[in-house]
């Protein structure tokens, strides 16, 4: 019988296609990776894995056994699942994930302090990622995320539309001017998303609206895209909650009507009878107006 936690670093180097990678999504060493690997390879008596170039790629053996030990990963999460659902008592940790400029202002605002008073035996613990957090597999307990659930074992509503505009640092303003409308950003230099982010809808919203604009940098995320806007290398678009609080930035066009990005509260419909994230979804269900304030990037959030 094979160790789940060994099938468990297996697929993570399948997935992240390196030891290095997989150890920081892990949150272990990497010799911890190589040893777990070493220990499956070692019992099987099977190579799963060969060493590339550039990184780890699986043998015919390994992309043969993968889907089984993924397998093997969602009945682990379901029965983690089932367990936490027959939990009784408000009492505990509540994982609750969201982007991080999400995470940042909630943190600042009243309402931890608020939860906290009501149920002093719950304790929130933020999983800030701008990177979808699994909640099937248990990483995470409730979620607000900036996109439609495509999964149908996610349970939930949508609580926001956050508006996107375009911004510039100052310095950027003084030494090359403003765009009087969206058509002049052609005659910008601007910060493109890249990677992953290249699909994201703002992404394709600038490079419809200026398809020959200057490419000063491509940034892979949002922390990215901001601090290359903050330094002055070019304009981009960016949600109404983060250009509105950085005081180097100034809104130069918008915010646009076509260009909005929706916010939900989810969780995974196995956890709806579990006291302690019942009562964390429902507290945020009840604060949804101070929430949708601080997710559209309004001044009078908490």
């Amino acid at each position: 019988m094979q160790d789940w936690d060994d099938l468990r670093h297996f697929l993570a180097v399948a997935r992240k296609g390196s030891t290095m990678a997989a150890a920081k999504a892990l949150g272990v060493s990497q010799s911890t990776v190589h040893r777990r690997l070493q220990a499956l390879e070692n019992r099987l008596g099977r190579q799963l894995v060969k060493r590339h170039p550039t990184g780890y790629r699986l043998t015919e053996l390994g992309e043969k056994v993968r889907s089984y030990a993924e397998g093997v990963e969602d009945a682990v999460a379901a029965f983690e699942r089932r367990l936490a659902a027959n939990e009784n008592e408000l009492t505990g940790i509540i994982r609750f994930t969201c982007p991080e400029a999400v995470g940042y202002r909630l943190m600042r605002s009243s309402l931890p302090e608020k939860f906290n008073t009501l149920f002093p035996a719950l304790r929130i613990e933020f999983i800030m990622s701008d990177t979808l957090v699994d909640l099937a597999k248990g990483h995470a307990d409730v979620a607000i995320r900036a996109a439609a659930p495509t999964d149908n074992e996610l349970i939930g509503r949508k609580i926001a539309d956050s508006p996107w505009a375009v911004y510039a640092s100052h310095s950027y303003v003084s030494r090359h001017g403003r765009p009087e409308r969206k058509e002049d950003i052609n005659q910008h230099t601007v910060v493109r998303f890249a990677g992953e982010m290249s699909d994201h809808p703002a992404a394709r919203w600038l490079r419809s609206v200026a398809p020959n604009a200057r490419v000063g940098a491509h940034a892979t995320s949002l922390p990215t895209m901001i601090l290359a806007v903050r330094s002055g290398i070019g304009l981009a678009p960016l949600p109404l909650i983060v250009g509105e609080n950085e005081s180097d930035l100034v809104r130069l066009l918008g915010p646009f009507p076509d260009l909005n990005t929706q916010f939900y509260l989810l969780m995974h419909q196995d956890m709806k009878r579990t006291p302690r994230v019942r009562a964390f979804f429902d507290f945020i269900v009840d604060e949804v107006k101070p929430v949708r304030a601080i997710l559209e990037g309004k001044p009078s959030a908490p």
